[in-house]
């Protein structure tokens, strides 16, 4: 507000004190209105939160005090004669009516978690997801809560005050402006894989165990972390990690562990000396042994795969429409799945592939030297597997049925029961039980099926 003051005119000039408001040379005052207010956290004592009346040109001084533990961040509003508008004390100098705001605010904490869908239950409680405002030197608890099918994994970011950041529970001291993550995986479904003279494992922390034939380095698997599968082909290991990309130990003539650049891969299949990999797009890749072309996986109809599988020397893959694709060495006819349709898993053995149908029964193609196709009176079946000469298949119920090359009694799973998981190679076959633990049968010269005192759970 400006205020002229006219002064008032007596015996002989403007006002001095006897008669008026001028400057007493009878000219008018001009004055402005200064407003000073403050937000919630400190206050502004000199000279005050009110409207303040000063003439023209005065310059007042300004001081904000935050309260304890926070702090000062700035003067907004008619902010353009204050002399910093980013300093708790300054100046302000009056050149018209203003109306100015002192800024005041703690440390602020920015708190979010995993963000990937099957995480969606995975959150931090305490003290939820967003930003919050403390006070410095604020202790604030932390609790980041898991769902059972997944589990915590660390903190990330502005680390560097929590107190321990690989606990679900604990605290971070706020001496600054702090962004933090809360990070979660899935537990791994553990699984078990069976290689030419070796048996893998993977265990729900993500970690790996192995035994049998180590000659080319293929069980080295005991420094392998966060794997989400497992699968084991002629004399060497490979492994999917949570995050996409493909670890590979053994036998290497060919390039098939050579699966270094690989990445969002949600599941990878070992043939014989052939790698193949399905991306989360649909498309699939491969490395390794390709003299009949099992790794041409590159054309237009390897696209929409949801599932892939890899023999001796052929490739097959599944579609999300539930036909399968194949390609690779095919004198036995072990690529004839074209006619196939309502498939829901397929697997490939050395020159014969399974189809499992969705009403749990069996189709097969290829070699039946050894009675290897014969699974056409299954029923209840809810995983086939394929062995070099054989098939093996897992009920509904938790037996196991097999049939094919039996000279090691690798087809000897009868007796079996509260089986989830069946992995069979050439000569042995692995199951996973219910409780964690596993079963074997077959060829055990590398002691491939010394695996009764695992527990993957």
């Amino acid at each position: 507000m400006v205020a002229l003051v006219a002064g008032v005119v007596g015996c002989g000039g403007g006002g001095d004190g006897n008669g008026g408001g001028g400057d007493g040379n009878g000219n008018g005052l001009v004055e402005y209105d200064l407003n000073i207010a403050s937000t919630s956290l400190g206050s502004v004592t000199t000279p005050g939160e009110e409207t303040f009346r000063y003439e023209a040109g005065t310059v007042v001084n300004l001081v904000a005090i935050p309260d304890a533990g926070y702090r000062f961040v700035n003067w907004t509003g008619n902010v353009g004669t204050i002399a910093n508008v980013n300093a708790a004390t300054t100046t302000i100098t009056m050149n018209g009516d203003y109306s100015i705001r002192a800024n005041f605010k703690g440390y602020d904490l920015t708190i979010s978690s995993t963000t990937e869908d099957w995480l969606l239950c995975c959150n931090v409680i305490t003290p939820g997801e967003g930003t919050f405002i403390y006070s410095s030197g604020a202790v604030v608890n932390l609790v980041a809560q898991a769902e059972e099918d997944c589990q915590f994994v660390g903190w990330t970011g502005d680390v560097g005050t929590i107190d321990d950041i690989n606990a679900a529970t604990t605290t971070i001291t706020m001496n600054g402006d702090y962004s933090i993550r809360a990070n979660f995986r899935p537990y791994a479904s553990p699984m078990v894989a069976a290689g030419s003279y070796n048996t893998v494992g993977l265990k729900v922390d993500g970690t790996v165990v192995a035994v049998g034939d180590n000659f080319y380095g293929q069980c080295n698997v005991g420094r392998w972390t966060d794997i989400v599968q497992v699968t084991a082909g002629d004399r060497y290991t490979v492994g999917l990690k949570a995050d996409g990309t493909v670890v590979a130990v053994g036998y290497n003539p060919h390039g098939q562990c050579d699966v270094g650049g690989w990445a969002n891969i949600i599941q990878v299949a070992a043939g014989e000396d052939h790698t193949v990999g399905l991306k989360a797009d649909g498309t699939v890749v491969a490395v390794g042994y390709n003299i009949e072309g099992q790794c041409d996986v590159g054309s237009r109809i390897w696209t929409g795969i949801t599932y892939v599988t890899a023999g001796s020397r052929h490739t097959v893959g599944l579609k999300a429409d539930g036909i399968v694709v194949a390609v690779g060495y095919n004198p036995h006819g072990q690529c004839n799945v074209g006619r196939w349709t309502n498939i829901v898993q397929v697997a490939a053995g050395s020159w014969h592939t399974v189809g499992l149908k969705a009403d749990g029964t069996v189709v097969a193609v290829g070699d039946n030297s050894y009675g290897q196709r014969d699974v056409g009176s299954w029923t209840d079946i809810v995983q086939v597997a394929a062995g070099s000469w054989y098939t093996v298949g897992l009920k509904a119920d938790g037996t196991v049925v097999a049939v094919g090359d039996n000279p090691h009694g690798q087809c000897d799973v009868g007796s079996w029961t509260n089986i989830v998981q069946v992995a069979p190679d050439g000569r042995h076959t692995v199951g996973l039980k219910s409780d964690g633990t596993i079963v074997a049968v077959g060829f055990n010269l590398f002691e491939q099926c010394n695996v009764g005192g695992w527990s993957l759970f």
